[in-house]
């Protein structure tokens, strides 16, 4: 039975490793820097003339595609490394407990660096009337979106010793869960002959197709419960690779 004291002790452990170096305020502006840089410079939000911030939502799945692996390619990787890990795990802490502590330290790391992004909000409500239902979804969104990120970054951590390895890992299958609802993916698969029930199983797997409705300010309980449902495979297989290791 998973003990939450225990839980919350890794996570406080974690969450504070993050902030005792200058990586994570580098990740903090450099995270701020891009989706402003996105959304005023790229999109031209102020000559859109329209007060919602569409725009802004559309580019955080690409901001998590580079920076969350980033920030969670060493949550594991790192622990081997320097052999801290046979430490961990021989204390009374069950590998459940490591992993959601580790997990939810990452995501709330990023939800701080998703919340520094309200001055946009204040922004847009200065501008305009904004829909502040509509900026509630996307916010939902944008976090449920960071946390199945987070959790491929957990699982792709626990796959090596490296943590380039794990970044590149994570990248991957980001960018493949990201890639597979676009129209030109789905007519490329479909042009091998393949089934189209088959096509469109695949392409519900997009975390873009869920993310896509959130922002639009429209929640589904389907759209959040894909989003618990890739976290919890994420981490299982994270559990698995890392039980396997440590029996061996």
């Amino acid at each position: 039975m998973t003990n939450l004291k225990t839980v919350k002790s890794i996570f406080q452990r974690e969450f504070k490793a993050y902030f005792d170096s200058p990586v994570a305020y580098v990740f903090l502006v450099a995270f701020l820097v891009l989706v402003g840089f996105l959304t005023f410079g790229v999109t031209m939000f102020y000559e859109r003339r329209q007060a919602n911030l569409t725009p802004f939502f559309f580019w955080h799945p690409w901001v998590y595609l580079l920076l969350v692996p980033a920030a969670t390619m060493g949550l594991w990787a790192e622990e081997r490394r320097t052999g801290t890990i046979e430490l961990l795990l021989t204390l009374p802490v069950t590998l459940v407990e490591t992993l959601v502590g580790k997990f939810l330290a990452a995501w709330a790391f990023i939800g701080i660096a998703l919340a520094l992004t309200f001055p946009i909000v204040l922004t847009t409500a200065w501008l305009g009337d904004p829909d502040l239902g509509g900026i509630f979804c996307g916010y939902l969104g944008s976090l449920l979106l960071s946390g199945a990120c987070v959790a491929v970054g957990v699982f792709a951590s626990a796959l090596s010793r490296s943590q380039v390895i794990g970044f590149v890992i994570a990248l991957a299958i980001c960018l493949f869960l990201l890639i597979i609802g676009f129209d030109p993916v789905i007519n490329a698969v479909s042009g091998w002959g393949v089934p189209a029930g088959v096509v469109n199983a695949v392409a519900s797997c997009s975390l873009m197709q869920h993310f896509d409705a959130m922002r639009r300010g429209v929640i589904d309980f389907y759209d959040i419960g894909y989003y618990v449902g890739v976290m919890v495979f994420m981490l299982a297989a994270a559990h698995v690779v890392t039980d396997n290791r440590k029996a061996s």
